[in-house]
């Protein structure tokens, strides 16, 4: 689902094949190291099938799958600046496909939004942040899915380093006002990820 609307979008931008298929592969072979087990090519697959649904309700289609392409291309548990090595990473790539200043740099802001995932003054980062986000409201066999594959990604730190970090994590989301900045995807999400991020922190107990 994903690759063939990353191929669109750069069909679109560009007749040069090659740069194409390079582009292409440069993601799937990031997204699919073996040290990844939530962030891979799935979840980009899931944040295409999340923003369906709400394409016409997007502005700039175009510039949200390079956001969803880029966002997580670099990822490192151990570094705290994957969210702005990936935009930078971004920034470049758009500049060989020629892409206008103004929308590079839409694209990098999308991209460091996934940091903090707080309210955005541009509602395509909002739906974006938001579909990055669903698996938090999604059903408890699936969430659990999900709270397991990270815990694998950190498998580098022990459980005395781990807990306290996740937990750290998951009461931010629970302070937040709505962990779902639009519409769309609170009425979709917010009750059942509250419930599941609950549900996790009791299990790190």
């Amino acid at each position: 689902m994903f690759e063939q609307a990353f191929k669109d979008v750069l069909s679109n931008l560009t007749t040069d094949q090659l740069l194409i298929d390079k582009l292409w592969k440069e993601i799937k072979y990031k997204y699919s190291s073996s040290r990844r087990f939530y962030h891979t090519l799935t979840h980009l697959d899931n944040l295409v099938e999340e923003l369906l649904p709400v394409k016409n309700q997007i502005e700039d289609w175009q510039t949200v799958i390079l956001s969803v392409a880029y966002h997580d291309i670099i990822y490192n548990p151990l570094k705290k600046d994957n969210e702005e090595r990936s935009a930078a990473l971004a920034y470049d790539r758009l500049t060989q496909l020629g892409l206008p200043e103004n929308q590079k740099e839409k694209c990098r802001q999308q991209i460091v939004s996934t940091k903090m995932h707080e309210a955005n003054n541009n509602s395509d980062t909002n739906y974006f942040t938001d579909a990055d986000l669903s698996i938090l409201g999604s059903d408890p066999n699936s969430y659990f899915k999900y709270a397991g594959q990270i815990r694998k990604e950190y498998r580098y730190f022990p459980d005395v380093l781990y807990k306290p970090g996740r937990k750290k994590v998951l009461m931010e989301f629970l302070k937040m006002k709505s962990i779902f900045k639009t519409k769309y995807f609170r009425d979709r999400y917010e009750e059942q990820a509250k419930i599941n991020i609950s549900d996790e922190l009791k299990s790190l107990s």
